[in-house]
Order: C-alpha cells, then structure tokens, then sequence
C-alpha cells in the first residue's frame, strides 16, 4: 500500500470504529462467527483465505 491509502485506511478505521483497537476487536468477532458457519456452505480453503486475510489486517493496524 502507498502512504496515502495507509493513512487513508487509518483515517476510515478511526471515523468508523473509533480507534484500531476497536476495529481489530471487531475483526477478531467476524473470525469467531466463523466457528458457527453451517456446514456445506463455503469450503474449508475458502474460510482460510477469509481468516488468513482478517488476521493480516489485525495484524496490520495493531
């Protein structure tokens, strides 16, 4: 990402979460829902990729 979209990012995250932290807890919720998906609705690959690409954005803005 290029300075500007980071900040541009950052600047989302605050205006809609109130702070990084928040929006990391909120993540960190979507990743448990995850545990309750009923099964045969996505593949086991394709709930990876969603919580391998939600841990990185954690990760990011922590």
């Amino acid at each position: 990402m290029k300075k500007a979209q980071i900040k541009q990012f950052i600047e989302w995250v605050k205006e809609g979460y109130g702070s990084p932290e928040e929006f990391a807890k909120i993540l960190d919720q979507g990743i448990e829902m995850l545990f309750y998906l009923e099964d045969d609705v996505f593949t086991k690959r394709e709930i990876q990729e969603v919580v391998t690409a939600l841990r990185r954005i954690i990760d990011f803005i922590r």
